[in-house]
C-alpha cells in the first residue's frame, strides 16, 4: 500500500529524509513508518502526528492512500 509522509521542521532534520510516497505493508502504524523510514532514531515521545490532516494521538493504523505528516513539539510563550 502506498502511504503519502511528510516530516517537518526538525522531524525532517532528524529523518534526514524529504516528503515522499512510500510502499508499505498492510496495516502499518504510523509509529512504524517513523521506524522504518529514520534508522538509528527511536520513535520521539513528544512528537505530534496527522493523518489525511487530522491530528492524532498515539499509534494509528494506516490505510493505502493515506498522508502521515510527522512535527515536533510547539512550544509558545
Amino acid at each position: 500500500m502506498s502511504i503519502k509522509v511528510k516530516f517537518f521542521a526538525r522531524m525532517r532534520d532528524e529523518a534526514g529524509i524529504g516528503d515522499g510516497e512510500v510502499d508499505f505493508k498492510e496495516g502499518i502504524s504510523t509509529a512504524e513508518v517513523w521506524t522504518t523510514l529514520v534508522k538509528n532514531t527511536d520513535f520521539p515521545e513528544s512528537v505530534m502526528i496527522a493523518v489525511n490532516m487530522e491530528y492524532v494521538s498515539g499509534e494509528v493504523e494506516l490505510k493505502d492512500g493515506d498522508e502521515v505528516a510527522f512535527f515536533p513539539p510547539v512550544t509558545g510563550g
